[in-house]
């Protein structure tokens, strides 16, 4: 069934959100968050530390290991995981899957020494992409460097090293309240045979019901329920109404 999954961007242990991954505003505090959200009906969280790889630091434990100790959905930890070692780490803190994005470019045999070590079903591997016109650029550090990958060619290969999940972020619409790139995800997810999860650009409902609706398996949204303009239960009641099966 479709799965609506609340991503927290936290940057110096609080919640933020920009938009095109800049101007960043405070939100809150990520613990309160993260119970809110399951509180409100969300299948899964994503937490990711959106300056640790930049800055060359890992990711709070801590604040994981609390996040964690306090949920009982599924929870995706990212940022900064370097090795398998930290893999390791942020499972035994209490996560029940890994992002990946910039280790998974720089030494994308993490993806299968996680998969092999842990099961595909615990690794995501995150892609961050601009679209200018025709050209897809591939983005790691938080979106602030381009690479050489092809973008389709990324996200196949990264499925054939045993990722269970593609976190599909479109930088062009992050923030936007554009909707997220049902074209994009389309594409992807008739390319590989992973679970495809849209991300970037949702302010309402409908913008849901158009990514499941184009072959997304799940949408992540953040801006939109961090305003309060909406709740994960009224975007599921209208996921209902449009005749689709929400949990």
């Amino acid at each position: 069934m479709p799965r609506i999954i609340v991503c927290l961007d936290v940057d110096k242990g609080r919640v933020v959100k920009g938009t095109n991954f800049k101007q960043l505003r405070d939100m809150g505090d990520p613990i309160e968050l993260a119970l809110a959200y399951e509180a409100q009906g969300a299948d899964e969280l994503v937490f990711l530390d959106i300056s640790a790889s930049n800055e060359r630091r890992p990711t709070a434990l801590k604040l994981v290991t609390d996040i964690a100790k306090n949920l009982s959905i599924p929870f995706t930890v990212g940022g900064g995981l370097k090795k398998l070692d930290d893999v390791k780490a942020f499972l035994d803190a209490g996560a029940d899957k890994v992002a990946l994005n910039t280790t998974a470019i720089l030494k994308p045999e993490i993806i299968n020494q996680t998969a092999v070590a842990y099961g595909s079903q615990c690794v995501v591997v995150a892609i961050d992409v601009d679209k200018q016109g025709d050209d897809l650029g591939v983005y790691i550090n938080g979106g602030r460097d381009r690479v050489e990958n092809q973008f389709f060619s990324w996200t196949k290969e990264v499925a054939e090293r045993g990722a269970g999940e593609i976190l599909l972020t479109a930088m062009h619409k992050d923030g936007t309240g554009s909707g997220f790139d049902t074209q994009l995800t389309n594409q992807v997810s008739e390319q590989v045979p992973v679970q495809v999860i849209a991300s970037g650009g949702a302010k309402n409902e409908q913008h849901f019901y158009d990514a499941f609706k184009n072959g997304a398996d799940a949408c992540l949204a953040a801006g939109m329920f961090h305003s309060g303009e909406y709740t994960v239960g009224q975007v599921k009641q209208y996921l209902s109404n449009k005749g689709l099966k929400v949990r």
